[in-house]
């Protein structure tokens, strides 16, 4: 085996042949020719790729393989490491995306060759396009001797899917794998900040993310003429340089380095800036950046780094220039700041605040705010209103509450732009009670200067009072009639020995072998509920497709998800008639697709199973996987969550007339279900509007 090969995990090996970590154990102890270990542990051992591929290959194993698992694998295994593998995969993607006519030419020389012919034409290419300041390092021949199958592959997959598509999974994949070593911006905040900074602007912009990260938010502008961003990881530099480059035609400059120390764009002048900051740093520059001129509006305590990291992004726009950054909700009402706050309110800086719902961005825990800025034009006068915006109630409360794959963001940001645009337009908005309302900045100025939208915003309670909760109410004993209507019959006695009387059953493996139905897997990454951010470079995005997410199916709900972009997977979309069920969470749910439903994709945890209507009844189906004890024996339990094993699951062997007569009780309970979760919510709905009423005197006792 030479020197620095590519090597790969029994996981690998695993996702390579498409089966279970069992198998490919069984396959070591079965077959003396299986290659040996080349690194790793005693209890986690590696094997060269190229011996594995092999021996696959010669098993018949690798034939069904996609490639871009095959490629996944060369930048998992490369010998040194992922990341320096991805900017060497994406550095030849950008060179393949210009010179596509030349890459032929190119890969039909011997690898050694190929590599030292790329050390030069990267150099040409990555100066080309970045300049000679640049965070993409060019890679030499001696370092890209190892990466060549990796190029090679990554250039059959741009093929296939695109340069740009292709560089997105690898780099989502690297993600996927490494959760808790990046903070990730998700795509459903950046395009509501892309959004809310884009206002009022026309034509190419220019845009800053001086705490760059992945890229995520400076991807989301729609019209970017020219894209600055900076991060303190040089590899993130790197992979964000090369992700937008990749994904639009702008002027891409990245830079390594703190922001706050050691500026890299200290005369710009952008059009918006977007920053997703640290939060609650202390060693962020308080004594070295005592005397900074970015301080206009005050300088930051040691514990307000997020107030430091709002004037260097104000101080780096022009005059009229927008930003937008996420913040922790401390930052709106800490005592420690409220000087600045103050001063950013009396000279028109600060425009609006925006609570997002729990779960919106890291830490997903908490409720994050955002606060949109922008630059003071000199001679123009100050707003004399803020913008407060809360969009907490927006988060789902089924199934465990909140969280990030439970937020329909097409509705935040609707609620939030609808907010926005007529307050940037005029100065004011008409207010929405517990939604929004401009402040005058006036009542802001107390001695706290606390900014936190809840506490400026009415009661919802006030919109409608006594009116609305009469027709809550009205609407709350139609659903109960109609749930006394559909509730079941009382059930007939059983037989005296129930097992005796019941058929012989079959399990969903055995009759997915036997083609009495289908089994796919949901395999859409990405947070669900996120609207699909717009097209890199101003490109008109195709019509996003719409995704069943995992809470969708727990709560009966429409799909709220849509598809992430730039995933080369195919997704799996649903028809009429398909049953799907969550394979995490321990709990009994079983779900039929409608024609309302019909043509989502199919989310993350979720497992479809479709049914070949001349054998089998859809829901004479989903109401037997919803067995108690069919869900028990064929679920699994690790030591945070409980896994459901689908082809587990078993169902009686029955005729399809009797299939049907077992179908129509199922559909009758699935109505009634349905009407008795729409009164819970109507009569929560009610007693908490009467509590709020009573309390803020808009309803009488």
């Amino acid at each position: 085996m030479p020197e620095r090969a590519t090597e790969v995990t029994a996981a690998g090996i695993a996702r390579l042949a498409g089966v279970g970590r069992a198998a490919v154990s069984n396959w070591r102890r079965r077959h003396p020719d299986f290659p040996r270990p080349v690194g790793g542990t005693e209890t986690s051992p590696s094997f060269a790729l190229a011996e594995v591929e092999d021996w696959l290959r010669a098993q018949g194993k690798l034939a069904e393989v996609p490639l871009r698992e095959r490629v996944w694998q060369q930048v998992a295994g490369h010998p040194e490491g992922a990341v320096t593998a991805l900017a060497h995969a994406g550095a030849v993607l950008l060179l393949v995306r210009g010179r596509a006519a030349a890459w032929p030419t190119l890969a039909a020389a011997p690898d050694e060759r190929l590599a030292a012919t790329l050390a030069v034409a990267l150099e040409e290419t990555l100066t080309e396009r970045f300049g000679a300041e640049r965070a993409v390092r060019t890679p030499t021949a001696a370092d890209l001797v190892p990466s060549v199958p990796l190029v090679r592959g990554a250039a059959d997959l741009a093929a296939e899917t695109g340069a740009r598509q292709a560089f997105e999974f690898l780099l989502g994949r690297h993600l996927d794998a490494n959760p808790r070593q990046y903070t990730l911006t998700p795509s459903g905040p950046a395009a509501l900040m892309a959004a809310l900074a884009a206002t009022g602007t026309q034509g190419p912009v220019t845009v800053l993310d001086p705490a760059s990260g992945t890229g995520t938010l400076l991807r989301a502008v729609e019209l970017p003429g020219a894209l600055h961003g900076q991060d303190a990881d040089p590899d993130l530099a790197a992979l964000t340089a090369l992700r937008l480059a990749l994904a639009c035609d702008a002027d891409i400059r990245v830079r390594a380095g703190d922001s706050l120390r050691a500026d890299a764009f200290p005369d710009l002048a952008a059009d918006a800036v977007l920053c997703h900051p640290p939060f609650n740093e202390r060693n962020w520059g308080h004594e070295e950046l005592a005397y900074d001129p970015r301080w206009e509006y005050g300088f930051p305590a040691r514990t307000e780094s997020e107030l430091a990291w709002v004037q260097h992004a104000l101080a780096r726009l022009r005059p009229g220039g927008t930003a937008v950054l996420l913040m922790p909700p401390a930052a709106a009402s800490r005592r420690s700041g409220r000087r600045i706050r103050a001063d950013l309110l009396r000279r028109g800086a600060l425009r609006a605040v925006v609570a997002l719902p729990a779960g919106a961005a890291p830490p997903y825990g908490i409720p994050l705010h955002l606060w949109v800025l922008r630059r003071p034009v000199p001679g123009a006068g100050a707003s004399q209103e803020l913008l407060v915006v809360d969009t907490t109630s927006l988060a789902a409360d089924q199934q465990g509450g909140a969280g990030r794959d439970r937020l329909d963001w097409q509705t935040v940001h609707t609620a939030v732009l609808d907010a926005w645009l007529p307050f940037a337009q005029d100065g004011t908005v008409e207010p929405t009670p517990g939604a929004s309302r401009a402040v005058p900045v006036i009542e802001l100025l107390d001695d706290d200067v606390d900014l936190a939208p809840a506490r400026h915003l009415p009661s919802p309670a006030a919109a409608g009072g006594a009116a609305d909760l009469a027709r809550v109410r009205d609407r709350l004993a139609e659903t109960l009639g109609r749930t006394v209507a559909l509730a079941p019959p009382p059930p007939p006695s059983a037989p005296a020995d129930p097992a005796a009387a019941r058929p012989t059953g079959v399990t969903v493996g055995e009759l997915a072998r036997a083609g009495a139905l289908e089994l796919r897997a949901g395999g859409a990454g990405g947070a669900a509920g996120t609207p699909a951010p717009a097209g890199p470079g101003g490109a008109a995005r195709e019509q996003s497709v719409r995704m069943l997410t995992e809470h969708d199916v727990f709560a009966a709900q429409p799909p709220s998800g849509t598809l992430p972009d730039g995933l080369p997977d195919e997704p799996v979309l649903l028809r009429a008639g398909d049953v799907v069920v969550p394979v995490l969470g321990g709990g009994s749910v079983a779900r039929v697709v409608d024609a309302a439903t019909a043509g989502a994709a199919l989310g993350r945890n979720l497992q479809l199973l479709r049914p070949d209507p001349a054998a089998l009844d859809p829901w004479f189906l989903a109401g037997f996987l919803r067995g108690t004890a069919n869900n028990r024996q064929a679920s699994s339990y690790a030591s945070t969550a409980t896994r459901l094993d689908v082809r587990r699951l078993q169902l009686p062997r029955l005729p399809l007339t009797e299939q049907q007569r077992y179908g129509e009780r199922f559909r009758a309970l699935v109505e009634f279900e349905d009407a008795l979760r729409l009164a819970g919510r109507l009569g929560e709905q009610l007693v908490q509007g009467l509590y709020d009423g009573l309390a803020d005197g808009t309803v009488a006792p």
